[in-house]
C-alpha cells in the first residue's frame, strides 16, 4: 500500500501502539482472570441470545447478540499474531469459544419440534448457503474492523462491524440444524463462519502488516512464508464459496424451471396458479393454488423429467391441503 494511502487511512496521529493493539486484541495481556472472566460471561450469554434469535425468528434479538459477542477479539488477536510473528494464543480462545457457541445451539434444538422445517425460519436458511457476496462483505468488514481497531478516533464504528461480521449466529445455526438432525445445513452454517473467520484474518493481517505492527522487522524468507500462508487461506475461503454460490445459482434455476413446466402444464385449468417453489435438500416443494381438479399428474412426471436431474423429489403442496408425491420412486425425505 503507498505510504500516503495508509497515511489517509489511518494517519500517524491517530494511530495505536503496538502496546496498545496487543493489550486490546492479546486476552493473556494485563488482568488474564478479570479478562478471560468477561470473554466467556460475555460468549456465554451472546450464545443464549442469538440462540433466542434464531429460534424466535427475531432478527433484532439476533442483532442484539452480534453486538456484544466477544469472539472477533482472539481472531484479530490472531492476524496480529502472524505479524508479530508470535503466539498469542487467540487459537484457543477462538476454537473453544466456537464449540462452546455450537454447544449453545445444541440444547436449543430440544425445544424444535420434529415436524419443523428448518429453512422456513429466515435466521437459519439465510445462514446455511453462503456464497461469494458474503464473502466480500467479510472482508470489506474485516477491513474495516482492522482499520478502527488500529485508529484512536473511530472506535465507534466496532459495534456496527460486529454487526455486518457473523460470527455468533452462524455456530447457534450450525448446532441447532445439527440437533435436529441436518447434517448437511450445519456444514453450510459452518463454513459461513469460518469464511467470515479467515476474512477477518486475511483483511487484519493485511492492515496490521501494512502498517508496521511489527516487534522486528521481517525477513524477506518470512515475508515469503506469510504471503503463501495468506495465500492458502484465501483459496480455503474462496472455493467452498465458490462451490457454494454455484450450487445457489443450479438450484435457482431449477426452481425457475420447474416453476415454468408446472405454470404450462396447469394452463388449461381456470384459475390454477402456481404459488411457490423451493427446493429443500433434494425435494422440490410446488406450492400450487387450484380451483378445480388438477391435471393428470403423470404429464408433469414426463414433462419435468426432461429438465430435472433424476435425483430430485417433486412434491406439490396444494391450497386444498392436499400433499402429491410426483416422483414415487424418489420418496421426498
Amino acid at each position: 500500500m503507498p505510504i500516503r494511502l495508509r497515511d489517509r487511512l489511518v494517519p500517524p496521529a491517530q494511530r495505536r501502539t503496538l502496546e496498545e493493539l496487543t493489550e486490546t486484541l492479546d486476552l493473556r495481556a494485563g488482568d488474564r482472570a478479570s479478562t478471560y472472566s468477561a470473554f466467556w460471561t460475555m460468549l456465554v450469554l451472546s450464545s443464549v441470545i442469538a440462540a433466542a434469535g434464531v429460534m424466535s425468528d427475531s432478527t433484532a434479538t439476533v442483532i442484539g447478540a452480534m453486538i456484544i459477542a466477544p469472539l472477533s477479539t482472539p481472531i484479530m488477536g490472531l492476524a496480529l499474531g502472524l505479524v508479530k510473528q508470535r503466539s498469542t494464543g487467540a487459537g484457543r480462545f477462538v476454537l473453544g469459544g466456537a464449540a462452546a457457541v455450537v454447544a449453545v445451539g445444541l440444547l436449543a434444538s430440544l425445544v424444535v419440534p420434529s415436524s419443523y422445517h428448518l429453512l422456513s425460519n429466515s435466521q437459519i436458511s439465510g445462514r446455511t448457503s453462503p456464497g461469494l457476496a458474503d464473502l466480500l462483505a467479510a472482508l470489506a468488514t474485516g477491513l474495516a474492523g482492522a482499520i478502527a481497531l488500529a485508529r484512536r478516533d473511530v472506535g465507534a464504528v466496532l459495534p456496527g462491524v460486529a454487526i455486518a461480521i457473523s460470527l455468533v449466529p452462524p455456530l447457534v445455526v450450525a448446532g441447532v440444524c445439527l440437533g435436529a438432525g441436518a447434517p448437511a445445513l450445519a456444514a453450510g452454517a459452518l463454513v459461513l463462519f469460518l469464511s467470515n473467520v479467515l476474512s477477518l484474518v486475511l483483511a487484519g493481517t493485511f492492515v496490521f502488516a501494512t502498517l508496521g505492527y511489527h516487534d522486528i522487522p521481517p525477513a524477506r524468507r518470512t515475508r515469503s512464508r506469510a504471503t503463501l500462508a495468506l495465500g492458502g487461506l484465501g483459496l480455503l475461503v474462496a472455493v467452498p464459496l465458490v462451490l457454494s454460490t454455484a450450487a445457489n445459482y443450479l438450484f435457482a434455476a431449477w426452481e425457475n424451471q420447474v416453476r415454468q413446466t408446472t405454470a404450462q402444464w396447469l394452463a388449461a385449468e381456470p384459475g390454477a396458479t402456481v404459488i411457490g417453489v423451493e427446493a429443500r435438500a433434494t425435494t422440490v416443494h410446488i406450492s400450487i393454488r387450484t380451483p378445480s381438479a388438477l391435471p393428470p399428474v403423470s404429464d408433469l412426471r414426463a414433462r419435468l423429467d426432461d429438465v430435472l436431474p433424476a435425483g430430485l423429489a417433486i412434491v406439490i403442496d396444494t391450497t386444498q391441503g392436499r400433499t402429491i408425491n410426483v416422483s414415487p420412486q424418489h420418496p421426498p425425505r
